[in-house]
This record gives C-alpha cells, sequence and structure tokens, in this order.
C-alpha cells in the first residue's frame, strides 16, 4: 500500500513513516502542498489540515479516489467537516497511535474494497435478472417462512431480490445443495432474512428436518417442483413467458453432433450408437457430415 503523508512538521512526518514502514506500507512525505500535487498515484493520503497559510483542497481533490485521513490538531468544521464534505475519508486527532491510524488504514481499505465487490456484484445480479421479474411480488414484511415455487429459479431470485431492496433488508443466502447447509440454517439468527434455494432437490425426510428448524425464522425457499409439499404458506410464480424459450433445446441433429464431439473418442462405436439410438452405420454418416474424425 503505497501512502503520502503530507505534513510540514518534518520530524513527525518522518517518525509516521517509520513506523508504517515497519508495518510493511510504502510511503513519500510532502511538506507543502505543491509537492503534494505531483503527478503520482498512491492508496492512501495522511493528510495535515494545519499547513500555515495553504489551501490543502487541492489535495483532496486531485486524491479523490485514494484513501484520505486528515490528522487534525483540533476539532472544527474547517478542520474536519468541510474536507469530509469535500471528499476526504476519515480523521485521527494529533498526538495519536500508530496502532489507531493502523486500524484506520486497514478499516477504510476492507471498506472501499467492499464497496467495489458488491458493486461488482449488484451489476451482475441485475444483469442475470434483466427482464426476469414476474407480475407477482411479495408485499408484505416476512415474518413466517413462505415457499415459493416458479418454473425456473431466477424468477425467484427476482422476486427475493426486488423483496430486499423494497423493504431495505440483507439477507442470507444457503443452497440446499451446498455441503453444511443444515448448519448454516440452524446457526442462522431468526431475526435475520434467509433466502434458502434447491428446495426441489432433497429427500422428503431432510425436508422435514428443516421445516423444523425454520419453523419460528424468517425463511423465504425457493422450489421449482409444481408438486411441493410443504406446511408452510405457498406463493406461486405466474410468467407470461414461455418456458422453453428460456433455455436451450437442441435440435436433434445438434444433440448428435455434441454428443460425437465430446464422448465421440471415449466410448465404442457400437456402445455409442446404441446409446444414440442409432445404427453404427449412420453413425458414420453423421461423422462424416460434422466432419468429425474419431482418434
Amino acid at each position: 500500500m503505497k501512502i503520502l503523508i503530507v505534513e510540514n512538521e518534518v520530524y513527525l512526518a518522518q517518525s509516521i513513516s517509520a513506523k508504517l514502514l515497519e508495518a510493511g506500507y510504502s510511503c513519500e512525505i510532502a511538506t507543502n502542498i505543491k509537492d503534494a500535487l505531483k503527478n503520482e498515484k498512491y492508496d492512501a493520503v495522511l493528510l495535515s489540515t494545519n499547513i500555515s497559510g495553504q489551501n490543502f483542497y487541492p489535495i483532496i481533490e486531485k486524491h479523490k479516489n485514494s484513501i484520505i485521513i486528515l490528522l487534525i490538531s483540533y476539532i472544527s468544521s474547517d478542520t474536519i467537516l468541510n474536507p469530509i464534505k469535500a471528499g476526504a475519508s476519515d480523521y485521527i486527532q494529533k498526538p495519536f497511535m500508530i496502532e489507531e491510524l493502523l486500524r484506520k488504514l486497514q478499516h477504510l481499505r476492507l471498506h472501499r474494497m467492499l464497496i467495489a465487490e458488491n458493486r461488482t456484484l449488484n451489476d451482475y445480479v441485475n444483469n442475470l435478472l434483466a427482464n426476469k421479474s414476474p407480475k407477482e411480488n411479495i408485499s408484505r414484511k416476512i415474518t413466517s417462512p413462505i415457499v415459493v415455487i416458479s418454473s425456473l429459479q431466477s424468477y425467484a431470485d427476482a422476486i427475493v431480490f426486488e423483496y430486499a431492496k423494497e423493504f431495505e433488508e440483507q439477507f442470507n443466502f444457503v443452497s440446499l445443495s451446498s455441503e453444511g447447509a443444515l448448519d448454516k440454517i440452524s446457526k442462522n439468527d431468526p431475526a435475520t432474512l434467509m433466502y434458502i434455494v434447491n428446495l426441489q432437490e432433497i429427500k422428503n425426510s431432510e425436508k422435514s428436518k428443516i421445516f423444523n428448524i425454520t419453523e419460528h425464522k424468517r425463511v423465504i425457499f425457493s422450489s421449482t417442483n409444481p408438486n411441493e409439499e410443504t406446511p408452510y404458506e405457498i406463493m406461486r410464480i405466474h410468467s407470461n413467458d414461455n418456458f422453453f424459450e428460456k433455455i436451450n433445446i437442441l435440435t436433434i441433429d445438434d444433440y448428435i453432433k455434441s454428443v460425437l464431439t465430446h464422448f465421440g473418442d471415449r466410448l465404442p462405436d457400437t456402445e455409442l450408437a446404441k446409446k444414440l439410438g442409432i445404427s453404427r452405420k449412420s453413425l458414420w454418416e453423421k461423422r462424416k457430415r460434422y466432419d468429425i474424425r474419431k482418434k
């Protein structure tokens, strides 16, 4: 992490730099505004607000994409409020312990990383669920388990994400096809909403255990089984979209071509032809037509 220290008290700047270097950071020192405005990029800027007679706001503007921690001698609008409004990230009051500065740097760095990651994931989810929101929605606050049944998983996903946005609520995600799902459900805080998917993939005996565990919890289940049996309220999603337009269904020729491409060298022709329900002669003719040679 590359850090710029803007401080006209040279001894203090050097002391901070030495301790940050010991902690594994790379540091540079600028004792005036001009030097701090050089055309370089830094991960973080430690900016003193009491550089006599010098306007430090150009530094905030130039390094607005970096973490900016104000080094202040006293608390006022000029030292904290206005600089933070201009784009500074946080402040620390002199004198301070280096451990506190390190904690702020680590916290702000993690915070920025999480914001960037969340923005990327949000864009990705919005792209996945684009044009997949059905007419139905959950119009009330979830207080007890509910099972959303839909032909496609993405329909239920769209419902849940729209609910979270509408009620400004976060939720924990659990897939019943993943290892340790039951343990995650058991340990979930009853006050925290859970979104549990793939209900259709587990045995009835396992479903009974899950229903018992979630009886008094705030849960949204998702299932693609239209005949799902559950003790909870069911919400069925009906979409005007044609289900078969949402998935890739290969033509017979494309299917055979795909099988020959992926399994043509793994199985004997006799077995391959039998699995495809065609003769060996027909298999040979299709190899020739698709220009797929057996290695």
